[in-house]
């Protein structure tokens, strides 16, 4: 396919025409609607688009956006922050880890700071390019903290199996990857005990893209089948939005609740297979991860099966790693804004004390947080 008819493509996800279209059917179904429906989008990358593309604008009033848990940066606690601070202010020790990482607050400061302070703490691409670091330094011991979703983790386990098959001997691991559906159980749990209206309830949710790319989306069939919530798995373009959401208006229109794949051209059913065991190999379920502002979820992240733990960080450094749970600043309710009973501009610290250059919070990090969407696409609030 030639340059032209890519940008053809791409552009055609976002054509004004089509998006206005959708909009109109989304109107007239909806007039059908029983009652109004909280739709939440689990990833950060659909926030951004709904925010940038001003979708809430587009909508009737009886349609709802919630923006849940969004990005592996957002979720992650201070206790584990500070894991990767203290690791990276060991004197043999290198940190690399990936995107906004290195940004985000812990109780003793980002790794950004732990860096200002003389912590040897690099920002990589790929997990991959830690073997080039490992080699120019064989004298260091390069710790790679893995933060993600399933999306990045078959990228960890690369890494890991190059590592063990060429037998390198200063690659370590600190395993922070978390996996959606488990926390998705969560939102359901928690916020059905305390509804008290639709305005409270997750009626559907938008089924992330990458993530289902990697998984399948089987991943999801319990959710119609066991919670009476449908499921619609979405790209990020705008066009994929609306006629994800027109899906799930449909569903509700004709009484049914089902699982269905709105991004055919890139997610399959059973997802990609190779990745798949590449985690099982290497990877089994921590019994709890802790999400910010969510708590601890069960069986919701990874951990290293115990005979990789030669490789793994967590373990080695346990006498120096504290375990005790860290509370987030008073006046921030990302918390709340991760389970989507709230939204950022409820805050009273929103674009004042915390803004993108000054974040207190971690959804304020991430260019995926739901604050950081906010705070660059404001203008384009209902």
């Amino acid at each position: 396919m030639g340059e032209l008819q890519l940008k053809d493509l791409y552009e055609g996800f976002r054509n004004p025409q089509v998006i206005e279209g959708f909009a109109k059917l989304i109107h007239e179904e909806a007039k059908k609607l029983p009652h109004p429906i909280n739709i939440m989008e689990v990833c950060g990358g659909h926030t951004h688009s709904i925010m940038k593309f001003g979708l809430p604008q587009l909508l009737p009033e009886n349609i709802n956006f919630i923006h849940g848990p969004g990005c592996p940066v957002c979720i992650m606690p201070k206790e584990r922050i500070d894991h990767a601070y203290i690791l990276a202010e060991q004197e043999d020790v290198i940190l690399v880890t990936l995107g906004d990482m290195i940004k985000v607050p812990g109780s003793k400061g980002s790794l950004q700071d732990a860096r200002a302070k003389g912590a040897d703490v690099r920002f990589i691409y790929s997990p991959l390019d830690a073997l080039k670091i490992a080699a120019e330094n064989p004298d260091k011991k390069i710790i790679f903290f893995a933060i993600g979703f399933e999306t990045t983790t078959p990228m960890t386990t690369a890494l890991i199996e190059t590592v063990l098959k060429r037998n390198i001997t200063n690659i370590y691991f600190h395993i922070n990857h978390v996996t959606v559906p488990e926390v998705m159980v969560e939102l359901i749990d928690s916020r059905d005990e305390h509804v008290d209206s639709y305005n409270n309830r997750i009626d559907a949710f938008l089924g992330p893209s990458h993530v289902s790319v990697i998984t399948g989306s089987k991943i999801y069939e319990k959710f119609p089948r066991d919670y009476g919530r449908p499921v619609v798995v979405a790209g990020f373009e705008p066009v994929d939005i609306m006629e994800a959401i027109l899906m799930i208006v449909r569903q509700f229109n004709e009484n049914r609740c089902e699982l269905e794949i709105e991004y055919k051209r890139l997610v399959s059913f059973d997802g990609n297979l190779k990745a798949q065991a590449l985690i099982e190999k290497y990877f089994e379920k921590a019994s709890l991860f802790k999400w910010r502002g969510l708590g601890n979820v069960p069986e919701s992240g990874y951990k290293l099966k115990e005979e990789f733990s030669h490789i793994d960080a967590e373990k080695i450094y346990a006498d120096i790693l504290p375990r005790q749970e860290i509370e987030d600043h008073k006046l921030c309710i990302c918390g709340d804004i991760l389970r989507g009973m709230a939204k950022p501009n409820e805050c009273t610290i929103f674009g004042t004390a915390c803004k993108p250059q000054t974040p207190l919070g971690s959804c304020m990090v991430s260019s995926e947080g739901a604050c950081a969407a906010y705070y660059k696409y404001g203008n384009l609030l209902k």
